[in-house]
């Protein structure tokens, strides 16, 4: 079975890069394929990337706020570009008021500041499964169990 492809990118003109960069290594360590798409990106170009890499999942790293005004359009473009590809969001800007509104977009797990490792890979890891393996039944990922 081949391994998971994630891809990660910053949307707008946040340049907080280093979050994203160590979330990239840690999931290449766990043995995922990682596509690093770097800062100012645009929803249009992410869901391009997303599709032509044919990734598993889109991680938007959020060090800014302005995840919040990109993200609607990304999501509304990826339901109609590539629905299967799972959206989920990192990063130390995530107040709990976010995650609320990430979830009503549709964006599949988020990660605050104080996320660890095996929570990450477990979740992304799930979600991988979820698009590869339809068909097949899956328990939700970590960060959306409920406690």
């Amino acid at each position: 079975m081949s391994r998971e492809r994630v891809l990660l990118g910053i949307l707008g003109l946040d340049q907080h890069e280093a979050g994203a960069v160590a979330v990239s290594a840690l999931l290449r360590d766990a043995g995922m394929e990682v596509v690093y798409a770097g800062c100012f990106q645009t929803p249009a170009t992410l869901v391009r990337a997303a599709i032509h890499e044919d990734v598993d999942v889109l991680g938007i790293s959020c060090h800014s706020w302005e995840y919040l005004h990109y993200l609607p359009e990304l999501m509304e473009r990826l339901r109609a570009e590539a629905p299967d590809v799972a959206v989920v969001a990192g990063g130390s800007v995530l107040t709990e008021g976010d995650e609320r509104t990430l979830a009503e977009l549709g964006v599949a797990a988020t990660f605050g500041p104080a996320a660890d490792a095996a929570t990450i890979v477990a979740s992304l890891r799930a979600l991988a499964a979820r698009r590869r393996e339809p068909d097949r039944p899956h328990p939700p990922p970590p960060s959306e169990a409920t406690p």
